[in-house]
């Protein structure tokens, strides 16, 4: 079964190439491979590592995650909730605090979902202490407490 998405994954490797309008040659030398490796991998014949598959995404100017799924070493949910941190993380409008805030309600609708993201207590961990070391951040209040503290608001007239 393996064989199949490293072959999905060289169909998809030649037509994105054909859409650029690179040649195997021009593509092996952007991104940092040899020629006849590519071309096994567009064959379906050799399963790339992360880093090649990265290297061949940004010569592309395509999603490395994209190239992560066809190759079967990324789940579709685990590259889109991917793509939804990394957005909320490069948004110029909002500041680190404020992202912070933002991923754990992310997580924690996704846990009230039945998605539980498998680095959660880490990555929360990580992100909660990064905004106590932000020069002149607040505490950053939990998800859940953010919630509840809304949910308050609404169901209170006098505050």
């Amino acid at each position: 079964m393996a064989s199949l998405n490293v072959g999905n994954l060289g169909e998809y490797l030649r037509e994105q190439r054909n859409a650029a309008q690179l040649s195997l040659r021009q593509l092996a030398d952007a991104a940092g491979v040899s020629n006849p490796y590519l071309s096994q991998i567009e064959r379906g014949l050799r399963k790339p590592s992360a880093e090649v598959l990265q290297q061949v995404a940004k010569a592309l100017r395509i999603s490395a995650e994209t190239l992560y799924v066809r190759a079967g070493i990324l789940d579709e949910r685990e590259r889109e909730e991917l793509e939804t941190r990394a957005v909320i993380l490069a948004d110029p409008s909002i500041n680190e605090r404020q992202k912070n805030v933002l991923l754990q309600i992310y997580d924690s609708f996704r846990r009230e979902n039945g998605f539980v993201p498998e680095t959660d207590e880490t990555d929360t961990a990580d992100t909660a202490d990064e905004a106590d070391e932000t020069p002149g951040a607040d505490a950053t209040p939990g998800a859940d407490d953010a919630l509840k503290a809304d949910a308050t608001k609404d169901d209170n007239p006098h505050s």
